[in-house]
């Protein structure tokens, strides 16, 4: 005889409120939103993978719920809804189409691409009535418990912040000291060996690119690659299952969380790389896994031809920051995050397109009203990153105060400036110094300016000097994808060279990169690999390269690197005139003849106006006040340091430096010579008048003590 169905469970009417998946102890309610549902069926999977769909009996508001008694966690679910499917009204609903639930704090299984899961084409005449379940990954109801102890957030202040970039799996995928079940995963992360390395480097804060559960692009699966950066959220509540090395019915919820522990006990703030902008549904061509099938028209902006969409991303999709559901989403999201998985701290992907109101970039957009007046939200760090491909998305300088932001500018001038671009001076001098012609005006401090060099997306650092081209024809697309103008200088070979004076200059201009990044205002973020040599062999898109060519290589270490810049973010610490909190002011000091902050030429007389444009210059000196810092400490107390002068020689030729006469107090002490590293205590000092000679693209740190 045929087997029955499964019987549909007795459903009680419930909460609107909370939205998801929310376990008392007894059971389980459910809350999703939809605007335009007629009927929203909880679709209940069992063990074997069986399909028990009962209808949510109530609706409030535009939020459909239900209480189901016994539901415990681990349970697999999704939704179907009944509704309009009317492309050329912007309305998708197809029952046929399994739906993740929006708020599922755990997803099981993983998208799999089929024509059957597609949109099709814009009027709908393909891909409707097509039953998905096959192919979509499952929510999961998940337990809110969790022992966190006397976790404790370091709330390391902005200007003692340093930044540690790294992905989940590519830190740990290849670590010989890792347990193999553990590598690439959130326990992997939190190994005993990778937080010393973490503690050792001396870095305040892991930010992870995105742990929000994300699907592969079709193209990419077709192709046998995968997107490996994570820039194609589909859950924004659900760390991605893929990193999880126990299970993923919830129990990557608890690696995530014991993670973050592990973290907090060395000290280190957990950041998230957050991806609001868009979702990996795509254009109106791509699959229906969660958004669409819910609400189409309320999650998604809508062009003139509402079967299509408005694409400020570049990825097919932007999501509708004006609808308050949408917004609420996303706020429940960031809330989620910081109070039950108890991060630190969020960059926001393409964060001008959370700013579009209409069609312009408005910078009171509702989103950064509701961020301001947050009690949560409000107390984390927040960092943006200032563009998107829209009209008008370049917004460096133009967040509100709450906001850091990953500084382009600051990127690109310093790799100007090193590899001997011309007319750089004023405009290196402005992003050693934090970027003040950008922040300033509004009153934000030198912390909103993220300093970088190189991030994920482009070169890695080695790559940077040794490659003067892209090379990702890896990436299948006929190496026409990313950035073309990379303002890099390959020292002479493009790529693996034996020439010793070429592997030389490379060496040294890695340390004139890091020590500039280490030793300017604002905050530092360094590429996790950077400091051990690693290399991408030329490919700067690797988003969809999750295999060796992303990893570290931790058995190929550059260790005399790796300790350089040990050194120098030990150094930082220790020294706060390189890490104002405040803005120098080039004002005098307690009535002596030296200001906060000095230029000067290689001569030794300061820098005019007319010298911050000459556009063969590629050398300057700037001496740091360590008795003009204005700021107190934390209990009122007057801050004093060491005062320093460092000399940047960026040309092709050495460059003779005279120290000048108005730092007549002491001797000054050689610290740090980029073509040697860091010196001892017995390194030759120098008086002021005297000369010392820089060598070509050398930067060179001279230190002398604060008076006692």
């Amino acid at each position: 005889m045929p087997s029955s169905p499964p019987t549909a469970p007795t459903i009680w009417p419930g909460s609107p409120y909370p939205l998801g998946a929310t376990y008392d102890g007894a059971g389980t309610n459910f809350a999703v939103f939809s605007g335009v549902a007629d009927r929203v069926d909880l679709c209940l999977f069992g063990a074997d993978g069986a399909e028990t769909r009962v209808a949510l009996p109530e609706v409030t508001g535009q939020v459909w719920h239900g209480y189901l008694p016994g539901c415990r966690p681990g349970r697999r679910y999704g939704f179907r809804v009944h509704g309009p499917y009317v492309p050329d009204h912007g309305h998708r609903c197809d029952p046929a189409k399994l739906l993740l639930d929006p708020y599922a704090r755990a997803v099981s299984g993983r998208f799999r691409w089929d024509d059957g899961a597609l949109g099709g084409s814009a009027d709908g005449s393909s891909g409707f009535d097509v039953d998905t379940a096959p192919y979509v990954p499952r929510s999961v109801v998940v337990s809110p418990y969790f022992v966190w102890g006397d976790d404790r957030r370091p709330r390391t202040p902005w200007h003692k912040t340093v930044i540690y970039e790294a992905h989940v799996k590519g830190l740990t995928m290849l670590h010989p000291k890792v347990p193999e079940s553990l590598r690439g995963t959130y326990a992997g992360l939190a190994h005993p060996v990778v937080i010393d390395m973490l503690k050792s480097l001396g870095v305040t804060a892991l930010e992870l690119m995105p742990v929000h559960q994300f699907i592969h692009d079709e193209r990419l699966a077709r192709l046998g690659l995968r997107n490996y950066w994570g820039y194609n959220s589909i859950g924004y509540f659900a760390p991605h299952n893929e990193y999880g090395s126990s299970g993923d019915a919830g129990e990557q919820v608890l690696e995530f969380k014991q993670m973050v522990k592990s973290l907090h006990d060395a000290g280190i703030e957990v950041l998230l790389d957050v991806v609001y902008n868009h979702t990996g549904e795509g254009d109106y061509r791509g699959p229906t896994v969660c958004f669409r099938g819910l609400d189409n028209a309320a999650y998604y902006r809508l062009g003139q031809d509402r079967t299509r969409y408005v694409d400020y991303t570049g990825t097919g999709n932007s999501l509708n920051m004006r609808n308050p559901y949408v917004l609420q989403l996303v706020m429940d999201s960031l809330r989620y995050w910081i109070q039950e998985m108890h991060v630190d701290g969020f960059r926001f992907d393409l964060a001008a397109t959370l700013a579009r109101e209409l069609h312009e970039v408005d910078r009171l957009s509702a989103f950064f009203d509701l961020i301001q007046q947050d009690p949560i939200i409000s107390q984390v760090k927040l960092i943006a990153e200032p563009w998107d491909v829209g009209e008008g998305g370049y917004q460096v300088g133009n967040f509100p105060a709450l906001w850091s932001e990953w500084n382009g500018q600051y990127r690109d001038t310093v790799r100007d400036f090193w590899r001997g671009a011309e007319r750089t001076l004023g405009e290196f001098a402005n992003r050693f110094t934090g970027s003040s012609d950008l922040y300033a005006s509004a009153r934000r401090s030198p912390h909103a300016s993220i300093n970088f060099v190189t991030c994920h997306d482009g070169f890695t650092l080695r790559d940077l000097v040794s490659y003067a081209e892209k090379h990702n024809e890896a990436n299948g697309e006929d190496n026409r994808d990313g950035e073309t103008h990379n303002r890099s200088w390959n020292c002479g070979a493009e790529g693996d060279t034996d020439d010793p004076e070429i592997a030389t200059l490379r060496r040294r201009q890695e340390r004139n990169f890091l020590a500039t990044l280490l030793l300017s205002q604002g905050v530092p973020m360094i590429l996790a690999g950077d400091e051990l040599g690693r290399t991408q062999r030329g490919n700067n898109n690797a988003y969809c390269q999750d295999g060796p060519v992303s990893w570290i290589h931790w058995d190929s270490i550059d260790a005399g690197l790796r300790d350089f810049v040990t050194r120098l973010v030990t150094f930082r610490r220790a020294h706060p005139v390189l890490s104002r909190r405040r803005w120098f002011e080039g004002r005098s000091i307690r009535g002596s003849n030296l200001t906060d902050i000095g230029w000067f030429k290689p001569d030794g007389t300061e820098m005019t106006d007319r010298d911050w444009n000459v556009s063969f210059a590629r050398a300057l000196g700037v001496f740091l006040n360590g008795e003009g810092i204005d700021s107190p400490g934390p209990r009122g107390e007057t801050i004093l340091d060491d005062s320093f002068y460092v000399l940047f020689n960026a040309g092709s030729a050495p460059i003779d430096f005279s120290v000048p006469r108005t730092l007549n107090h002491q001797p000054w002490r050689t610290i740090l010579r980029t073509t040697r590293g860091f010196l001892d205590d017995s390194a030759a000092s120098v008086v002021a008048g005297e000369k010392l000679s820089v060598d070509a693209h050398e930067l060179v740190l001279l230190s002398r003590s604060r008076p006692e």
